[in-house]
């Protein structure tokens, strides 16, 4: 404490008191502030709390410093240092009990005087006192007083003998002859006693940080530095100190104290004071000499590999508690972030430092966040969350559903996805009929059809070539029949086949396709799909069945009256009427019928640009009615329309190519579905298309997902199912077991020794009912090592683990219960080196911690945390 500026300290024991102390003691007990006025005498310190002045101390001038009695009795009572190097024992007569009258006034006097610099109360043992002054040549700097001695000395230096002022009337009340003397020819700056043991002393003295053991005062443990000033230890880490010198804060660790594990500059102001917060792990709070910040380091605990010398990790703040210059400060003992400042004219302040508020998502989409000591988790109230229409909760749900893996059936992927998304429903059919038409393309197309695999229909129609043959056909079931001309080719064939009209081959009959309409209840478009295909008739039948259904739309009855009375006739009063229902009709397939009907030959566009209408449908009703420059046309511009938008039902048009991936880049961009774009550009894509840094960017992703999700399982099926759509993505083997005498790999030298007679067979790979097995190393013919549990060498194939089934048991081999090859690996632990094969390893450890080697007593499951965390049925042997 200086001497001009005030200093404030809390009562260890009354969390509602607190002392200013500059040229007298002043007590102050602090209170709520219940109303807004003031009551006589009190002064505000913040909205919240107003302090009262209990009592003042004026009896010991020359005060330097201050420290507070560490135990709840005697109240009250203060070791006070003074500039002639006394220990002066006072109260701030709130206690009148007889321990208290034997302290009160008692003086603890060096042989020389200088300056007291600093005080500090043992935290075990209360009646010692250590005091730090300035340096004598001829005296000691760190004195260790015992405050309840009085004639005799304690027997561990019963040699001794106390010396009494002859001249003081009140002889006993000063104490000239300390416990113990430290720190010879040298000042004393700070003082702190280690919270660990009741006689180690870190001091700092001139020149360097030492710390005493009082049980040899003749060696001490000590580093050179200037940072002596302001030595504190942190209250939740008694290893962790920090001092100060100028503008700098070193803070050191015990157990390593060659140098500071951690140093922090400050200002170019010098530092006047630093102190760790008794409520809160880890936070520094310093102050520099005429400012009004206090400026906040809080230490992060993060883990590192043992022996890398790295620094923690430090959060700066500052906060401003007040408008003048602050004086000094002190935390509140329990209230948590609190502290009180004082200005050089002992103008107070209450403050709370408020916790960084850290927010963090969960990789299941719970927000949660972090405040003091509370952790607030954020839920949604009501029916319907709008997580639960978030993308990240859908692609969880659905990988948990196997969505994307089925690809013989690829079209029951969109009701692995729920059956939600007609967009999703469009491009797994639209994947399952390319997948279709390519095995049907395998068997009977070669040459130049090859590029056209998974290809969309843009790519198939351009490669018509001219080869489009004009039909002329009438409306059955009309009275009055004018020809519509259709156009057919070979091309257009495959694409009525991808939009799902009509199966593979050259049949063009859509009654299946008709018929799977009906029975899903799509009435309107089965009714408009037979109208494109000129049969008035079965459209007409089509939606008076629909009228009739239980479900069904009794206008469909007046819509297929409507279209009894089709007559071609340009100026017809049909063709007015239906012109003007047209735009009143709500279904937009039915308005796709009356504008087919009531257009002119050749010019079909409010057919075509019906955005309601299916993708699919209105590029099959173009293959079948434009000739080959609209049709170009047509297709062009869809295609850009549905690249711009996203839209996955465009796939059908761009098919698996750079187009199709520019087109899943904006659906990516406008959804966030990286799982829907990584199984479907998986799904038939030419190399050089996976290899686009977008493909194997939204790849990737999807895996960091599936690891987030702790979805393990799921992400080796999708690794798996993506190395056999793309064997180029396969990756190199990683793990590899050698031979401990030649070095050699074994697995390698197996697999490169030819097959003569009875050969080697790869580790871990159960072929034949007769496996063949490698008990040695292929190289130098070493035996190799011997299981742990069935003592059978490692490379012979697991029959059975031991324990894991009934001795009458029999392992059937030739059936589905075969074993995984995962049981045949290799397994050690890296600790005690003992092992063998996984699958008894496994069966082992289910009940087990302890190593199975006789004598060994390595806890080889414990070494592993999360063996612990996955229980047993989960393991996939």
């Amino acid at each position: 404490m200086s001497g001009s500026k005030p200093d404030i300290l809390w009562a260890p024991h009354h969390v509602d008191r607190f002392v200013v102390c500059d040229s007298e003691l002043s007590l102050y007990h602090i209170d709520s502030a219940v109303s807004s006025e003031l009551k006589a005498g009190s002064l505000r310190l913040s909205e919240e709390t107003t302090a009262t002045l209990l009592s003042i101390n004026s009896d010991t001038p020359y005060m330097k410093c201050v420290a507070w009695y560490p135990k709840y009795d005697p109240e009250c009572l203060l070791a006070v240092g003074q500039a002639n190097g006394r220990v002066v024992l006072t109260s701030l007569g709130q206690d009148h009990n007889s321990k208290s009258k034997d302290l009160i006034g008692k003086e603890f006097v060096p042989k020389h005087a200088r300056q007291c610099n600093t005080l500090a109360w043992n935290p075990l043992d209360s009646n010692w006192l250590a005091a730090g002054l300035d340096k004598h040549r001829a005296d000691f700097s760190v004195l260790i007083w015992d405050i309840s001695s009085k004639y005799a000395p304690e027997t561990a230096v019963a040699t001794e003998k106390v010396r009494l002022s002859a001249g003081d009337p009140e002889a006993g009340l000063v104490v000239t002859k300390p416990l113990y003397e430290l720190g010879q020819n040298d000042a004393c700056l700070s003082l702190c006693w280690l919270p660990r043991d009741q006689k180690l002393l870190l001091a700092g003295m001139h020149r360097n940080l030492a710390i005493f053991d009082l049980r040899n005062t003749s060696q001490k443990i000590f580093v050179n530095t200037k940072a002596v000033q302001g030595v504190t230890v942190d209250p939740y880490f008694h290893d962790r100190v920090a001092s100060f010198y100028e503008g700098q804060v070193a803070i050191w660790d015990l157990r390593k104290f060659e140098k500071p594990v951690l140093t922090l500059t400050e200002q170019p102001k010098p530092l006047t004071k630093v102190a760790w917060c008794p409520t809160r792990t880890g936070l520094l709070a310093t102050l520099t000499r005429d400012s009004n910040i206090i400026r906040l380091y809080d230490m992060q605990h993060t883990p590192t590999p043992i022996g890398d010398e790295t620094e923690p990790t430090i959060i700066e703040r500052s906060v401003q508690p007040c408008e003048n210059y602050i004086a000094s400060f002190a935390w509140h003992p329990t209230s948590q972030n609190r502290m009180v400042v004082v200005t050089p004219n002992r103008t107070m302040s209450d403050f709370t430092v408020f916790e960084r508020i850290s927010l963090a998502w969960s990789p299941v989409t719970s927000l949660m966040w972090a405040c003091g000591r509370h952790l607030y988790e954020c839920t949604e109230e009501g029916k319907a969350s709008s997580l639960e229409k978030d993308i990240a909760t859908k692609m969880r749900l659905r990988a948990l559903s196997r969505y994307g893996l089925d690809t013989e059936q690829v079209w029951r992927n969109h009701l692995l996805a729920g059956n939600e998304d007609p967009q999703l429903k469009s491009l797994w059919y639209t994947l399952h009929f390319m997948k279709q038409y390519t095995e049907d393309m395998d068997q009977k197309l070669t040459g130049n059809k090859g590029p056209l695999v998974y290809a969309g229909i843009k790519s198939i129609l351009k490669s018509s070539l001219g080869t489009t043959e004009n039909l002329r056909h009438s409306r059955s079931g009309s009275d009055r029949q004018a020809d519509i001309i259709q156009y057919l080719s070979e091309e257009r064939s495959l694409a009525l086949q991808l939009c799902g009209w009509i199966k593979k081959g050259t049949d063009l009959d859509v009654e299946p396709f008709l018929n799977s309409l009906e029975q899903e209840g799509d009435w309107e478009r089965a009714a408009a799909v037979a109208l494109f295909n000129l049969d008035i008739r079965r459209a007409i039948q089509i939606l008076n069945k629909g009228a009739s259904s239980g479900k069904g739309d009794l206008n469909l009855n007046v819509v297929a009256m409507a279209l009894s009375g089709y007559t071609d006739e340009k100026n017809s009063l049909w063709r007015e009427m239906c012109s003007t229902l047209r735009l009143q009709l709500n279904n937009p397939y039915l308005c796709a019928m009356f504008a087919f009907l009531t257009s002119e030959s050749g010019s079909y566009d409010g057919v075509l640009y019906e955005n309601n209408v299916a993708v699919r449908d209105r590029v099959a009703f173009a293959c079948k009615f434009l000739n080959d420059a609209q049709l170009n046309r047509f297709i062009e511009k869809l295609t850009n329309e549905m690249k711009d938008a996203g839209n996955l039902e465009g796939i059908l048009l761009t098919g698996l190519t750079k187009d199709g991936v520019d087109l899943m880049e904006s659906y990516v961009d406008r959804t966030g579905d990286v799982q829907t774009a990584s199984y479907c550009m998986l799904q038939g894509s030419p190399s050089d298309v996976l290899k686009d840094e977008r493909v194997q960017y939204w790849i990737e992703n999807y895996r960091n997902l599936l690891d987030a999700w702790r979805f393990w399982h799921k992400r080796a099926e999708f690794d798996i199912h993506r190395s056999k759509l793309d064997p180029s993505s396969k990756p190199l083997a990683q793990v590899f077991v050698s031979c401990n005498f030649c070095g050699k790999s074994i697995s390698y030298s197996c697999s490169a020794i030819p097959h003569q007679g009875r050969g080697f067979s790869q580790y871990g790979v159960s072929g034949s009912p007769t496996k063949s097995k490698v008990t040695s190393c292929p190289g130098c013919r070493k035996p190799l090592p011997r299981c742990a549990l069935c003592l059978i060498n490692m490379g012979t194939p697991v029959s059975s683990c031991p324990g894991g089934s009934k001795s009458d048991e029999k392992v059937d081999l030739s059936k589905d219960k075969k074993l995984a090859q995962f049981n045949n690996w290799f397994t050690w632990c890296h600790n005690c080196r003992h092992g063998g094969h996984a699958g008894h390893m496994l069966s082992w450890f289910r009940d087990h911690t302890e190593c199975p080697v006789s004598a060994c007593s390595c806890k080889c499951m414990q070494l592993d945390t999360t063996g612990n965390l996955i229980p047993a049925e989960t393991v996939q042997a």
